[in-house]
């Protein structure tokens, strides 16, 4: 694997994150009213979606109206986690000083904590972007997603992981702080976790007295179709969250990296490691919206604290200077990013063969390997 401080010398790496600070302060310069009103536009959406899916589970024993229920609820519950949730607490709307979009208390309609969240993901994961053994999003401590993870006879289930992580995503990512990977190789103990532990309980019981209890309760004796109802929604909405990140994360050609070639590291370096660390999905607007803008992976983890509406705005100027100094811009349709993670999912639960273990990793690497 070429060392990502090869990519480019010490001059157009300087040169590469001066162009992408400058798209950064044109970013934040422009933000204003038109912002807000956006984010203020998807929350009321987001909310009478969600009030129409409970009142339509007043007529759930008419089977057109359970299924209008449970796709109200589960765009309420979608928009909620991407386009609210996630970028909410990723600070996006901190300088608008509005206390209900304040990143360091939102608390979104997912098991997982915000805290704990916040934690793993906004630190851990954007620090350590596809940094092996310190970005704990490679594989989520449950799967092997790529080839520099060591092999065990336990990947062999990695297929059978994959469709229950998915299925199950919010609880996956609520354990995700947990780090029992972690706690089974002796690098952390039980005790340690005992605040991750509490907010985990308590974050658990209130998504659960929600959804399986009160609102089944309160709809009386249409009680087992409402929870029927609210799990249908709540599966809708993991599934199209694990398949919108995995697919801006683990597509083929998205590159890992070891601690030794990040030492040190530039903001430049920082920059490149986002762009090749991340790929995104193509489509139109309203997809875009759904996706929380995730869609545009590469321009999230460049600039994770920028109002993401903003991420289709820029994206050309970040391929064009990705062209410019002969770097991937990885993008294709969703059937497309999603087929490459589910081939990468598949060889990887199988011990690597020899010439797997010398074959080159990524797209650029095999050219850079043609041309030597």
């Amino acid at each position: 694997m070429t060392d990502l401080r090869d990519r480019l010398t010490p001059e157009q790496v300087e040169e590469f994150g001066r162009e992408l600070d400058e798209i950064r302060q044109q970013l934040v310069a422009d933000l204003g009213q038109e912002d807000v009103d956006y984010i203020n536009r998807v929350i009321r959406t987001q909310r009478g979606l969600e009030v129409a899916g409970r009142g339509l589970m007043y007529l759930g024993f008419l089977p057109p109206a359970w299924l209008a229920a449970v796709g109200c609820l589960s765009v309420s519950k979608i928009l909620d986690n991407m386009e609210i949730g996630h970028n909410v607490m990723h600070g996006q709307y901190d300088w608008t000083r509005i206390p209900e979009l304040n990143s360091k208390t939102f608390e979104w309609d997912t098991a997982a904590s915000g805290d704990n969240w916040r934690h793993s993901h906004n630190y851990m994961h954007h620090t350590h972007t596809n940094i092996i053994d310190k970005d704990r999003d490679v594989g989520y401590g449950i799967l092997r997603i790529d080839p520099d993870q060591e092999w065990h006879p336990y990947y062999l289930g990695n297929p059978v992981y994959a469709v229950l992580l998915a299925i199950f995503f919010e609880w996956g990512v609520s354990l995700h702080d947990l780090e029992v990977d972690r706690m089974l190789k002796g690098e952390i103990s039980w005790k340690d976790k005992a605040e991750v532990r509490r907010k985990m309980r308590a974050k658990a019981g209130r998504q659960i007295g929600k959804d399986y209890v009160l609102f089944p309760l309160l709809t009386g004796p249409l009680a087992p179709l409402t929870l029927l109802g609210n799990a249908s929604a709540n599966v809708v909405r993991n599934l199209w969250a694990f398949a919108i990140i995995f697919c801006g994360h683990f597509p083929e050609d998205v590159e890992s990296f070891s601690e030794s070639e990040t030492e040190g590291e530039t903001r430049g370096q920082w920059y490149l490691r986002q762009i090749l660390g991340s790929a995104n999905i193509s489509g139109g607007k309203l997809f875009h919206i759904m996706s929380g803008n995730l869609s545009h992976q590469i321009e999230h983890h460049l600039f994770p604290d920028i109002p993401a509406r903003r991420y289709p705005q820029i994206a050309p100027q970040v391929r064009a200077i990705c062209e410019k100094y002969g770097l991937s811009y990885n993008t294709g349709p969703l059937h497309k990013q999603l087929l490459s993670v589910a081939k990468k999912i598949l060889t990887f639960a199988l011990p690597p063969r020899e010439k797997e273990k010398q074959a080159p990793t990524t797209l650029n690497e095999e050219k850079e390997l043609a041309a030597a």
